[in-house]
């Protein structure tokens, strides 16, 4: 899978695999990011990665777009390699009422009762496809079919940290409390972002996620 280069204002290139949710695209994203991770890339200093690209941002007094595009168009990895492989963590959930108000609305979309939507949430494995929105928001897929719903017309606000909503083929867990337009089926009480830790970011793009109840 060959991506394609574009410069994106005058610190960044970014490396575009596909246009699509897809694990085999983002798979490929993920082995890429590791790839340049351990280059030494002159003038590199953050990369990005999401759905089905990664940005690439480099120090604009250390190198340009050029070299930039021609470094990593000489690392591209082999991508029969093997797929990189991330950690997996078990997320416990408090589904319904107080802690999951849109749960019903949710099965009645969906044409299924509230049991059988928690069970189709803890059916599958998600991957961490990115990061994005809000510190600590890691974008989990794919959430089964019978329970896709799109997100809501207006976002509702009063929303704590921990919640655990759904939209789409999207699942996630806020760290923050705002608004939001997707649907809040439940809570955890899991840390996924502490600004106060070494490592403040739980869950990163490749990771592997279970939802169980609580």
């Amino acid at each position: 899978m060959t991506p394609i280069y574009r410069s994106v204002g005058e610190a960044a290139v970014q490396a575009e695999f596909g246009g699509s949710i897809d694990r085999g695209i983002n798979a490929a994203v993920i082995r890429f990011d590791v790839a340049i991770g351990v280059a030494d890339i002159v003038g590199i200093v953050e990369t990005v990665p999401a759905y089905a690209s990664l940005l690439v941002v480099f120090d604009p007094e250390a190198t340009d777009h050029a070299a930039v595009i021609a470094a990593l168009k000489a690392l591209q990895p082999d991508q029969d390699q093997a797929v990189v492989v991330g950690a997996f963590h078990h997320i416990l959930v408090d589904y319904g009422g107080a802690f999951g108000p849109d749960i019903d609305a949710v099965a009645h979309a969906a044409s299924m009762t509230a049991a059988h939507v928690i069970a189709a949430h803890q059916s599958v494995e998600y991957r961490v496809y990115m990061g994005g929105f809000a510190p600590g928001y890691a974008y989990l897929g794919d959430v089964p079919e019978e329970i896709r719903i799109p997100r809501k017309l207006t976002p509702q606000t009063g929303h704590a940290a921990g919640s655990v909503i759904i939209a789409a083929g999207q699942c996630l867990i806020t760290t923050l409390p705002m608004p939001t337009g997707w649907w809040v089926i439940g809570h955890t009480d899991a840390r996924i972002f502490d600004s106060a830790a070494d490592n403040p970011f739980r869950l990163k793009p490749g990771d592997r996620v279970r939802f169980t109840s609580a």
